[in-house]
């Protein structure tokens, strides 16, 4: 996820506590979708189709603090 951003997404998962729980939420719900699509959880289609849009949401939430971040630091 955001490879332009390797390293700013290293540097801010150990100096901003609230993009370290974004990013690990965000993590930790790409896991369990991926354990419900391969069946190893057993998940209803709408329940898949809800965290992938929450999971979705994070995302823009992360996109949006490295995009501040980056801008702030060029």
């Amino acid at each position: 996820m955001f490879p332009e951003y390797r390293d700013l997404i290293t540097r801010l998962k150990t100096s901003d506590h609230h993009f370290g729980r974004l990013f690990d939420q965000h993590n930790d719900l790409d896991q369990k979708i991926k354990n419900m699509e391969s069946r190893i959880e057993v998940a209803s289609h709408e329940a898949i189709e809800a965290l992938k849009k929450e999971k979705l949401l994070l995302k823009d939430q992360l996109y949006g603090i490295l995009r501040k971040a980056s801008d702030a630091n060029p």
